[in-house]
C-alpha cells in the first residue's frame, strides 16, 4: 500500500470513530504503520524466506549472483552493518546476517565466556534473533522518520518537487530487514529438543536454520579437534524436526542448511543400525577403522560387525568412541551432503580446515553428479590464517609450474618481510576474488564470515586504549574515533538520534501536539554535529 493509501485508510478508520478519536492524526498513524511494517517474527521469517528462495534461484541461473553475510553477536552490530550496506551500496540485495553459535557462546552466555561446545543457554539463540530484528526494525523507523521530517520541511517551504520526490522514496523504501542464517548447533539435544528450539528461532524471525551432524553432548567448534559425528538417520531426524517446525508455523519455504563436520571428525559415538548390506547405516559403518577377528577368544565385550563375510572389531577408544579410518573424511562429507539433500535439506555447509577452492570443488563435483543444483554455504572463517594459506598456495603453484621460488621460505611466508613481494601481491589478489571464484567453481551460494565483529571490536578497542591511556589522551578518541565518524559520515556520531531520541520526539508530538516536551531542542548537544 502506498503512503497516500495508508493515510486514506487511517482517515476512514478515524472518521468512523467520530469525536472520541478527533485528536488522532491520520498521517501520523500512516507513518507509524510504515515504520513498523513487520508485526511478528513470523512475518519476518515469511518475508525473508521468500528473499532467500529468489536469491537461490538467481544463483542457479548465474553463479555470479552469490550472497554474503557477516556474523553478529548483538542487535546494534547487525543494525550498523545494514545501515552501512545501504549507505555504501544503496541496496541490501543478496546481503544477509549470520548468527554465530560461537559468538553466542563466547559473548552472550550467563555463564560468561564459553567455548563453542553448546554449553550456553539454548534460549539465548532465539533471544538474539529477536534482538537483531528489533534493531533492524528500529533502523527502518529511524530512516523513515528522517524522511518524514524532510517531507514536512518541503511542505513548509512550498517545495512541491521535493515533496513528490520524498513521497516516491517512501513508497519505494527498502527495509533493513534481511534474512538471518541462524546457527542451531547440533540441535541442543534429541530431535524433539531440536524441534522445540527451531520453533522458538523461527518465531523470532529466522528463515534459515543451520544444523550440524555432530553429537549434541560432544559438540565442538568446527575448527577444533575432537569432533564426533552421528549416524545419518540421527541427523536426518533433526533435519525433519526443523522442517516440521517451519511447516507448523506456516513458513512453507523455510531454509535448512545441513552442515557436515566429517572432514575433520575422526570419531563416532555409535555404530549405525544397518538392516541390509549397502543401506545408509552400512555405508556409514564402512568407514570405521576395524581389525579382523581371527581368534574368537579375543572378544571381550566388543562390538562386532560383518564386513564382506569377515568378523571385524571396530576400533574403540577409552572414551568409548569409535574411530574412522584416516583419509575417509572427504568421502564421508560427500555421503553426508547427498543424504541430507535427498532428505529435506536445502543448502549444504562443508566445514574445512583451510580456504582452498579446489578442495571444496572436488567434493562438490561428486555431490553434483547426484544432485546437480547442490549449493553450499561456506564459512570464510577467521580461524583460517588467510594470509599464510594463500601465500603457501601461490608458492606451491609456482613451484609446480617450475617458477623460481628460491627467494621465499615456505615456512616463513607469514613474515612481514614478504608483504610487498610479488608472491604476496598474487596471494592477496586470490583472497580478493576468493568468494567470486568459489561461487563459480565450487558451488558456493552464500559466503559468510562467522566472527568478524568479535575481531573488529578487539582491534578497535586495542587501538583506542593504546592512544587514550597513553600520551595522546583525549586526542586518541577525538582523532581516532569521533573525527573519523564525522569525516566518513557514520550515523552513530549522533548517538542520541541512533538510540531513538528523534523517533520518541515525533511520537510525543503525535500524542501531545504543541504541549510535547521534546529532547531535540536547541540545547541538545547533538546539534553540534549538524554541519
Amino acid at each position: 500500500m502506498s503512503y497516500q493509501d495508508e493515510i486514506a485508510q487511517a482517515e476512514q478508520l478515524i472518521s468512523r470513530q467520530g469525536s472520541p478519536w478527533a485528536g488522532i492524526g491520520a498521517e501520523a498513524v500512516a507513518r507509524m504503520r510504515l515504520q513498523n511494517r513487520f508485526q511478528t517474527g513470523l512475518d519476518i521469517a515469511r518475508y525473508t524466506a521468500k528473499i532467500m528462495r529468489e536469491d537461490m534461484a538467481a544463483y542457479d541461473a548465474d553463479p555470479a549472483n552469490y550472497t554474503q553475510s557477516l556474523g553478529c553477536w548483538h542487535g546494534f552490530i547487525g543494525q550498523q552493518k545494514l545501515i552501512s550496506i545501504k549507505k555504501h551500496f544503496g541496496t541490501t540485495k543478496r546481503r544477509y546476517l549470520y548468527l554465530s553459535g560461537w559468538m553466542v557462546a563466547a559473548l552472550r552466555s550467563d555463564f560468561g565466556p564459553l567455548p563453542d561446545q553448546s554449553m550456553h543457554e539454548k534460549t539465548s539463540v532465539p533471544a538474539l534473533i529477536e534482538e537483531l530484528y528489533t534493531f533492524l526494525r528500529q533502523a527502518d523507523a529511524r530512516e523513515l522518520g528522517g524522511m518524514f521530517r524532510e517531507l514536512d520541511k518541503a511542505r513548509e517551504t512550498g517545495n512541491q518537487v521535493e515533496e513528490q520526490r520524498l513521497i516516491q522514496a517512501i513508497d519505494n523504501y527498502q527495509t533493513h530487514v534481511v534474512p538471518i542464517i541462524a546457527d542451531i548447533d547440533a540441535g541442543f539435544g534429541n530431535a524433539e529438543a531440536t524441534y522445540l528450539l527451531a520453533k522458538k528461532m523461527i518465531e523470532a524471525g529466522a528463515c534459515a536454520l543451520q544444523i550440524e551432524n555432530q553429537v549434541s553432548d560432544e559438540k565442538q567448534c568446527g575448527h577444533q579437534d575432537g569432533k564426533v559425528t552421528v549416524p545419518h538417520e540421527d541427523f536426518l531426524a533433526k533435519i525433519r524436526a526443523c522442517r516440521y517446525a517451519f511447516l507448523e508455523l506456516g513458513i512453507t519455504d523455510g531454509i535448512i542448511v545441513a552442515r557436515t563436520d566429517s572432514l575433520g571428525a575422526g570419531l563416532t559415538k555409535q555404530i549405525a543400525f544397518s538392516a541390509e548390506p549397502g543401506d545408509i547405516g552400512d555405508q556409514y559403518n564402512s568407514f570405521l577403522d576395524c581389525e579382523e577377528i581371527t581368534d574368537i577368544r579375543s572378544i571381550n565385550g566388543d562390538v562386532i560387525i560383518n564386513r564382506d563375510g569377515k568378523l571385524m572389531r571396530p576400533k574403540r577408544l577409552r572414551s568409548n568412541l569409535f574411530q574412522f579410518r584416516e583419509g575417509t573424511g572427504a568421502d564421508r562429507c560427500v555421503l553426508d551432503c547427498i543424504t541430507s539433500l535427498q532428505n529435506g535439506a536445502d543448502l549444504l555447509w562443508i566445514e574445512t580446515e583451510k580456504p582452498h577452492i579446489e578442495q571444496i570443488a572436488g567434493m562438490v563435483d561428486r555431490i553434483r553428479e547426484v544432485i546437480p543444483n547442490a549449493k553450499l554455504v561456506y564459512n570464510n572463517s577467521p580461524s583460517f590464517n588467510w594470509t599464510l594459506n594463500f601465500r603457501q598456495q601461490v608458492f606451491d603453484a609456482w613451484a609446480e609450474a617450475g617458477k623460481d621460488v628460491s627467494g621465499y621460505d615456505r615456512a616463513r611466508l607469514m613474515s612481514v618481510d614478504y608483504d610487498g613481494s610479488e608472491l604476496a601481491t598474487e596471494a592477496d589478489e586470490k583472497i580478493r576474488t576468493f568468494q567470486r571464484d568459489a561461487a563459480k567453481r565450487a558451488g558456493i551460494f552464500h559466503h559468510l564470515i562467522t566472527l568478524p565483529t568479535y575481531h573488529t571490536a578487539a582491534l578497535s578497542t586495542d587501538n583506542l586504549a593504546k592512544e587514550y591511556f597513553g600520551e595522546a589522551g583525549m586526542l586518541g578518541y577525538v582523532a581516532g574515533v569521533q573525527r573519523q565518524e564525522i569525516r566518513q559520515g557514520i550515523a552513530c556520531v549522533k548517538h542520541q538520534n541512533m538510540s531513538g531520541s528523534d523517533i520518541g520526539d515525533d511520537h510525543k508530538e503525535y500524542f501531545a501536539g504543541e504541549a510535547a516536551l521534546k529532547a531535540g531542542g536547541v540545547h541538545n548537544t547533538m546539534n553540534q554535529f549538524a554541519a
